[in-house]
């Protein structure tokens, strides 16, 4: 896999339990920040999974689109778009109401010095969206920096562990689940709290940061020692597949791959590949963040993509320059500061 259409296409190709999950869901479907790095790929694997399945679903997204050619491009492939700024009353309430909203739009990177930008866009924007839309269902992303680090000998944190956020991002995010968790309380609105970390394509995250430090001979901090990952294109299945599970008050679900990996061990593996010698620096703190998505893989079952599949393509990426995002997850990050 070297090239871009390639990758899409293998990320948006929907599954039967998608489709079928969508047949079950009345209504169309609209994604609020469908800009980001999830967004596009998860409009266009909805978008093939009605064509294909022949349900007659609208699939809108909305962003400000602000620049690039995404709304062309999603506009091509049959998705309806709509340039709004979600912050603009005016904007926000001239919004067609649909029965099922992903809620995609926040901000994480760039919260240092600008921290009031990121609790307007990530507590009080939310309870805006709530009251445009109280009669939909909504599936809300939030992160599992909600949690605390934990030990790497425990079981990661499940949706019964008390959250305890580090930073001002984290706690944000806690603040947008707080508020949404009041508006459904008041209005009966079905909603569902999808606390994803980390997802990744071949573009962007930790396993790519990992192969480039590799690739290019640069020592790793070994701080933050485990991570849990999860394929975007199955982070984005369970998005979607999860309208049917909305609830009032909201359910909560955590979402990730089932290992605990350590990042030595994956830098090794790319070392490995690359037939380079990994740099690490520090050693492994007995703590992460780290989640535990057993409930969502009982739901929607086990991700479809590997963490070896992920590395191998990952490597072959590397190795022929593929583009990248040039977005740093910042994992290694300990004290909330994005």
């Amino acid at each position: 896999m070297k090239t871009i259409t390639e990758l899409e296409e293998f990320m948006t190709r929907p599954s039967d339990a998608l489709k079928k999950d969508l047949t079950q869901l009345d209504g169309d479907l609209m994604i609020l920040g469908v800009g980001g790095k999830m967004g596009p790929t998860m409009a266009k694997m909805v978008k093939r999974a009605v064509d294909e399945a022949t349900i007659p679903k609208r699939v809108i997204g909305v962003s400000r689109f602000s620049s690039g050619q995404l709304k062309k491009e999603l506009n091509d492939s049959g998705i309806e778009t709509i340039a709004a700024d979600l912050l603009d009353d005016q904007a926000m309430h001239a919004l067609p109401d649909v029965k099922n909203i992903i809620y995609m739009a926040g901000n994480k990177f760039g919260t240092v010095g600008n921290e009031h930008f990121t609790w307007a866009m990530n507590a009080y924007l939310p309870g805006r969206v709530a009251e445009k839309f109280k009669n939909s269902r909504i599936v809300a992303f939030s992160t599992g920096n909600v949690y605390p680090l934990t030990s790497i000998s425990s079981t990661n944190c499940s949706e019964d562990t008390p959250v305890n956020p580090i930073g001002e991002y984290a706690q944000s995010c806690l603040g947008r689940e707080r508020i949404l968790t009041y508006f459904s309380y008041k209005n009966k609105t079905p909603m569902l709290m999808f606390r994803l970390n980390y997802a990744i394509d071949l573009r962007y995250g930790v396993l790519l940061e990992i192969a480039k430090q590799v690739y290019d001979g640069k020592t790793i901090d070994l701080t933050m020692g485990n991570v849990n990952v999860i394929w975007q294109g199955d982070a984005n299945e369970y998005a979607v597949r999860s309208l049917l599970h909305c609830d009032s008050p909201p359910k909560v679900l955590n979402v990730t791959g089932p290992e605990t990996l350590s990042v030595r061990w994956l830098a090794e593996e790319f070392a490995k590949r690359f037939d380079e010698t990994p740099i690490f620096r520090s050693e492994e703190d007995t703590k992460a963040l780290l989640n535990n998505a057993s409930k969502a893989h009982r739901l929607f079952g086990y991700p479809k993509v590997s963490v070896q599949e992920m590395i191998d393509m990952i490597t072959e990426w590397v190795k022929s320059e593929g583009s990248t995002f040039n977005k740093p997850t910042h994992f290694q990050e300990r004290e909330g500061a994005f």
